[in-house]
C-alpha cells in the first residue's frame, strides 16, 4: 500500500486528546498490535498547523514511541509521519479517507526547543 511521507519542519504541533489504545474490534475489545513488531498501537488527535492552516489529525503509533508527558496543549515532534489513503466497502457503501501513522510522538515541553515538530 502507498505511503506518503509528510514533511513536518514546518508544522506546529500540539497535543489535541491524550493517547489512547487503538481498538481493532470494537465488539470484542481487542486491541491493534503492530504487524511487524507487536507493539500495542495507540492513537493520539494532534492540531496541526501549518501553512495558515489548523487541522487536527488522528495519528496511530507504537506504545514504545510514545514519550514525555503528552496532555492536551502539549508540544510535540512527530517522527516518521506518513500518510496512507484507505478505502472500504461496508454494508454497500463506499468510504475512503487518509489514515497517518507515525514512528514516534515526542513531547517537547521539556526539551526547551519550542512548538516545531523535528
Amino acid at each position: 500500500m502507498r505511503q506518503i511521507p509528510v514533511d513536518t519542519s514546518a508544522a506546529t504541533v500540539m497535543v489535541a486528546k491524550t493517547p489512547q489504545p487503538k481498538v481493532r474490534d470494537r465488539r470484542t475489545g481487542e486491541i491493534a498490535t503492530d504487524a511487524e513488531t507487536g507493539a500495542k498501537l495507540m492513537t493520539m488527535d494532534v492540531m496541526f498547523a501549518a501553512n495558515d492552516e489548523v487541522e487536527i489529525l488522528s495519528v496511530t503509533v507504537p506504545e514504545t514511541g510514545i514519550s514525555g508527558d503528552l496532555t492536551m496543549g502539549t508540544p510535540a515532534a512527530l517522527t516518521g509521519l506518513v500518510a496512507r489513503p484507505w478505502e472500504n466497502e461496508f454494508n454497500g457503501q463506499k468510504r475512503h479517507g487518509i489514515a497517518f501513522r507515525a514512528v514516534a510522538v515526542t513531547s517537547l515541553a521539556t526539551t526547551g526547543t519550542g512548538s516545531k515538530a523535528a
